[in-house]
């Protein structure tokens, strides 16, 4: 940054006055994308091939918002299940136990390693590898029950059964690393006073953990909502699958497509205002401006 210095009395005091640089590119580069985003809203607004009347026709349309509620209804239930799955996973992580760690870690490492889509077809199709779920003793013992996989495991099941144990998996190690983030001496002064491990884990460790893990969590929650068309391979009629049997028989595939998309715009727009509501409440000093201010000090 430049410097002026110039006379501004009589006196002969000088001034010394900081120029701020110019940024040509930057302009340039603002022009750029202002004249593309112009053309693209142009083309949107003119192209008729959009059928931006079909769009908003369909919008409100009952298939539509029934496969709406369903997608909502499969993402919070997944979710939950997998958030709660997964402290269970971060705390057996933790655990001295090292067969409870090797048996967090193998399940981590595979549901990681594959495929949702596959996970997926594979619930859909468990009753090709075991046709009979059978409850009993162990090791060719008597059975006490077993029933029909095909009429238990529903597509609607496995579809829950591979979005809640995929997520749990990434859900472990959100958490996890929140564990780790609280001070080591905050577990040795509660070991001091005679907590026990979970007792210490639950009041201690997991509430001061709350403020790494809320930002990700928020984040898998959008990335479920999305993920979660992927269930249209096992024909659950959610948003997108309620979409394409429309479009399979009014064969109009783009309007369609935008419509789902424009749902799916509202509902992440939405989860994101509520997770940034969380992590402010989680995380009330986090902005030192807003700290300021709620303290009546000027930043």
């Amino acid at each position: 940054m430049a410097t002026e210095v110039r006379d501004t009395s009589r006196t002969g005091e000088l001034e010394i006055r900081a120029i701020p640089p110019k940024h040509p590119w930057r302009w340039a580069a603002a022009a750029v994308v202002i004249l593309l985003a112009a053309m693209l809203v142009y083309s949107m607004l003119t192209n008729p091939r959009y059928q931006w009347d079909v769009v908003f026709s369909w919008l409100p349309a009952t298939t539509i918002i029934r496969g709406l509620l369903l997608t909502l209804a499969l993402t919070a239930v997944s979710m939950l299940t997998g958030v709660v799955l997964g402290i269970v996973l971060a705390i057996m992580r933790g655990s001295p136990n090292r067969l409870l760690t090797g048996a967090a870690g193998v399940y981590i490492w595979f549901f990681r390693g594959t495929p949702l889509l596959v996970q997926l077809i594979f619930w859909f199709n468990l009753s090709a590898l075991y046709p009979r779920i059978a409850i009993g003793v162990p090791f060719g013992g008597p059975e006490l029950t077993s029933l029909d996989a095909n009429a238990l495991i529903s597509p609607m099941t496995a579809a829950f059964l591979g979005l809640a144990l995929n997520e749990a998996a990434y859900m472990a190690e959100i958490v996890r690393a929140g564990i780790v983030s609280v001070p080591a001496g905050q577990i040795q002064a509660a070991s001091a006073l005679g907590f026990t491990r979970m007792t210490t884990m639950r009041k201690i460790v997991l509430p001061q953990a709350m403020r790494v893990i809320i930002p990700p969590t928020g984040n898998q929650t959008i990335s479920m909502l999305k993920t979660s068309s992927l269930v249209s391979v096992l024909a659950i009629p959610e948003l997108l699958y309620s979409a394409q049997i429309v479009y399979a028989r009014t064969f109009q595939t783009i309007p369609l497509l935008i419509v789902v998309s424009i749902w799916y715009l509202v509902l992440t727009s939405v989860l994101t205002v509520v997770q940034g509501k969380i992590e402010r409440r989680f995380s009330p000093d986090a902005d030192p401006v807003r700290r300021s201010w709620r303290l009546g000090v000027r930043a």
